[in-house]
C-alpha cells in the first residue's frame, strides 16, 4: 500500500499529546461491515456507508472503497461518461492509476496517492478508467470514492477541479511515532492539507505500525468516521475490534482512540485507517443515482437538464474509453 511514504517517520513533526484529564475521549456509537457490490462497468467495491443513517454521515453522502484488487491483463475496469450535480466527489488511488476527464476540461492520471477533487456544483459529465497498459498488463488495484456534499447555497456554483498530488499531502508522526499520518483535506492539530472544500471537513489516511496506538485529537463540531482499509485493530476506551472494511461512527468528544493488533494478516504490514470528519450541513438531502440535492423538484429539475445536455457536453477531443473487452490480450 505505497500511498505516500518517507523512509524516516521519526523526522516528520508529530501531533501534540492529547491532555486526557481536561479532553473527552469521543465514545464508539456504532460499528457497521461494508457489504461488497460493484460499479461502472463491474469493478468490485464495498459499500462503505451502507446502513448508516445520514444525519450520522453529514456531510458525506457516499463512500466506495474500490478494491483492492489484483486484476489479471484484461480485466480492469472503469465507468463510462455519467453525471452528476450537488456535491463533490473526491477519489484517492492508493495503489494502481485511474484516467480522469470531465466536461469542464479538468482531468489527468491520479496514482499511488494522489487524489482527485472534483466539484460538480451545478453539473457535470466526467469519465473515469484504468489507462491502457493496466488493462494490458494487469496490476494492483485500490483506492475510495467519496461524496461530499454541498450546502444548498453552493449546489449552483460553477464545476471545479483540484490536482493534488501524493506529495502535496501534509505528513504528520503519532505523538509516539507509531503512526504515520496524511493529512489531504481539512486540519489536525494545527496541521492543514492541501484540498480547499465548501464544506468544512477533515480527510486523514493513517498507517498505524502493529501494536501501535493513536491518541487523535478531533474537532468538537465535527462528526467524527473511521473506516478500515487493511488490518486489525480496535477504537475506544473499550477497545472494539475492528477489522477491514468495517466504519466507526464515533459520539461527541474532542479526540479519538484507534490502536493496531499487535499481529496483523501476512498481507497487511499496517493497520490501515481512513479518518473522516465535516461540520455537518443540517439540510434536507434527496440522492438520486448521481445528482444530490434538496428537494424532489430538483432531482426532477437535473434530471431534465441532463436530458437536454446543460449538465455539460463531452469534449470532442475526449479521452479514449476503452472497455477490457475492446483491447486484445496477446497470448503469447
Amino acid at each position: 500500500m505505497p500511498a505516500i511514504s518517507v523512509e524516516n517517520i521519526l523526522s516528520l513533526p508529530r501531533i501534540p499529546q492529547v491532555d486526557k484529564g481536561v479532553l473527552r475521549e469521543r465514545p464508539v456509537k456504532s460499528l457497521t461491515t461494508a457489504p461488497s457490490g460493484f460499479e461502472g462497468e463491474g469493478f468490485p467495491v464495498r459499500r462503505a456507508f451502507a446502513g448508516v443513517n445520514l444525519r450520522e454521515l453529514d456531510p458525506f453522502v457516499h463512500m466506495d472503497q474500490m478494491g483492492e484488487v489484483e486484476y489479471s491483463p484484461g480485466e480492469a475496469k472503469g465507468t463510462p461518461w455519467h453525471p452528476h450535480r450537488g456535491f463533490e466527489t473526491v477519489t484517492y488511488i492508493i495503489d494502481g492509476t485511474f484516467v480522469h476527464q470531465d466536461s469542464n476540461g479538468g482531468g489527468g492520471t491520479i496514482t499511488n496517492g494522489d487524489t482527485q477533487w472534483m466539484t460538480a456544483g451545478s453539473g457535470i459529465l466526467h469519465i473515469e478508467a484504468p489507462p491502457e497498459h493496466l488493462v494490458l498488463a494487469g496490476g494492483l488495484f485500490h483506492g475510495i470514492q467519496l461524496w461530499v456534499n454541498l450546502p444548498a447555497a453552493n449546489k449552483f456554483n460553477p464545476p471545479a477541479y483540484q490536482d493534488i498530488r501524493a506529495q502535496e499531502a501534509t505528513l504528520l508522526s503519532s505523538y509516539d511515532g507509531g503512526a504515520l499520518l496524511r493529512i489531504i483535506a481539512g486540519e489536525v492539530a494545527g496541521y492543514k492539507g492541501p484540498g480547499s472544500t465548501f464544506t468544512p471537513i477533515t480527510l486523514v489516511h493513517a498507517s498505524v505500525s502493529p501494536g501501535a496506538t493513536v491518541d487523535l485529537p478531533w474537532r468538537r463540531d465535527f462528526n467524527s468516521l473511521v473506516y478500515v482499509l487493511a488490518g486489525k485493530g480496535s477504537v475506544g476506551k473499550d477497545h472494539r475490534p475492528i477489522q477491514t472494511g468495517q466504519l466507526v461512527v464515533f459520539g461527541e468528544g474532542d479526540w479519538i482512540l484507534v490502536a493496531a493488533d499487535a499481529k496483523q494478516d501476512s498481507n497487511t504490514v499496517n493497520l490501515e485507517l481512513l479518518f473522516l470528519g465535516g461540520l455537518p450541513i443540517r439540510e434536507k438531502v434527496v440522492h438520486y443515482g448521481p445528482f444530490v440535492m434538496n428537494s424532489e423538484d430538483e432531482i426532477v429539475k437535473a434530471l431534465e437538464d441532463y436530458q437536454a445536455g446543460r449538465l455539460g457536453r463531452i469534449p470532442a477531443a475526449q479521452m479514449p474509453h476503452r472497455h477490457p473487452g475492446d483491447i486484445e490480450i496477446s497470448k503469447e
